[in-house]
């Protein structure tokens, strides 16, 4: 078997993307669990974790953008920090109009995040590991959507929320596993 040495931009970037990638599960993880725990209402403990999700993944993609200046633009990385902030603030006043406000905010941002996602996995093909970042784009967009239409349904809940984030945190531990190999430079 035969492996392309990776350049060691590449390698440093694939290794800073996997020790995020790491946290990122961590925490969709432990935010789903504790979000599951509020779900049926929007009580101060759901709207702090509404509010925090989107907050992180700001924090995470300024994170993923510092990481990814040695293999290309960032550009996308600054747009989704963007449009996560406006997310954190549109949910925390979404809040005040009840759950189906916050799951319309929460759709629209899964799926602009979710293309961004998809679009930044594509570019980075090459690193390796990014095929479940490809995915999981492509699933946060249909997500993003069936929140907007459920938005409407009777008796709509933030556990569909809760569970989003457990399939993402699960795509981020599989991409983190696979950038491993790249991280090593082999």
């Amino acid at each position: 078997m035969t492996s392309i040495a990776a350049s060691p931009g590449m390698s440093g970037t694939a290794s800073a993307l996997r020790r995020l990638y790491f946290v990122r599960f961590a925490f969709a993880i432990v935010w789903a669990l504790v979000m599951f725990t509020t779900a049926a209402n929007l009580g101060p403990l759901a709207v702090t974790l509404l509010v925090l999700y989107p907050l992180f993944d700001v924090a995470a993609a300024v994170v993923d953008a510092r990481a990814s200046r040695t293999t290309g633009s960032p550009a996308l990385l600054y747009v989704n920090v963007a449009v996560s902030l406006v997310t954190a603030i549109g949910v925390a006043i979404a809040c005040a109009s009840g759950i189906p406000a916050v799951l319309r905010v929460w759709g629209a941002w899964a799926i602009v995040a979710g293309l961004v996602q998809l679009i930044v996995g594509v570019t980075r093909r090459t690193m390796g590991g990014q095929w479940p970042m490809i995915i999981s784009g492509a699933i946060s967009v249909l997500a993003g959507t069936f929140f907007i239409v459920g938005a409407s349904a009777p008796g709509p809940t933030l556990a569909n929320a809760a569970g989003y984030a457990i399939p993402g945190g699960i795509f981020f531990l599989i991409s983190a596993l696979r950038l491993g190999r790249a991280a090593k430079g082999d």
